[in-house]
């Protein structure tokens, strides 16, 4: 018996010495400034001006993709996302305000109540085109693919003229839709009501 308590001790030592004195792996990290990642890397997406004119970026990037065509349609598809971010059209609200006034026999005792609810949507009212991707570069430790979006100022420009056409899309879709939204009030006050 004594000589299997001893057996165990030693045996629980040499465990603990041994996963004491394991070492993780412990991998260094390199800053991507060092990795000579290029300036719209660094960067990120905004609005610059240069040379080519005034442009507008949109910077993204995907990784852990086994399939390089699939990481890289992430790599663009969110980078013109970024482009897309830096912009919203329209936002369309449908509100309806019910207010109701009444009076209880004396014209100077009144009981209010208003209910205002919005419903919010956003539209879009357009599809932002001409969004090119322009460049693409790969952390060379980690795989991790950089993409490039570049939207011009005047691509831009001929966008939002495009955008102006569709507001009447928008109005008619609010109009559409205020009479369902007052309907629901309806019911909702209703339910109000009946407690």
């Amino acid at each position: 018996m004594k000589r299997l308590c001893v057996l165990g001790i030693v045996l629980l030592v040499g465990l603990a010495l041994i996963t004491g004195c394991a070492t993780t792996k412990i991998t260094e990290k390199t800053p991507i400034q060092d990795l000579k990642a290029p300036d719209w890397v660094l960067k990120g997406s905004g609005a610059f001006g240069g040379e080519s004119g005034k442009v507008f970026y949109g910077v993204a990037s995907a990784f852990g993709m086994e399939n390089f065509s699939l990481l890289r349609t992430a790599a663009d598809n969110r980078a013109r996302n970024e482009v897309a971010k830096v912009f919203q059209f329209y936002t369309a609200s449908l509100c309806k305000d019910y207010m109701a006034s009444t009076m209880a026999g004396d014209p100077k005792v009144t009981a209010e109540e208003q209910h205002v609810e919005c419903a919010g949507k956003t539209v879009t009212a357009m599809t932002l085109s001409g969004v090119e991707i322009v460049d693409h570069w790969q952390h060379p430790a980690t795989g991790e693919l950089f993409a490039l979006a570049r939207l011009d100022l005047n691509t831009f420009k001929d966008n939002l003229e495009k955008a102006r056409d569709l507001d009447e899309k928008v109005k008619n879709y609010i109009k559409q839709n205020a009479d369902k939204l007052h309907e629901k009030l309806e019911k909702e006050e209703e339910k109000m009501q009946a407690k």
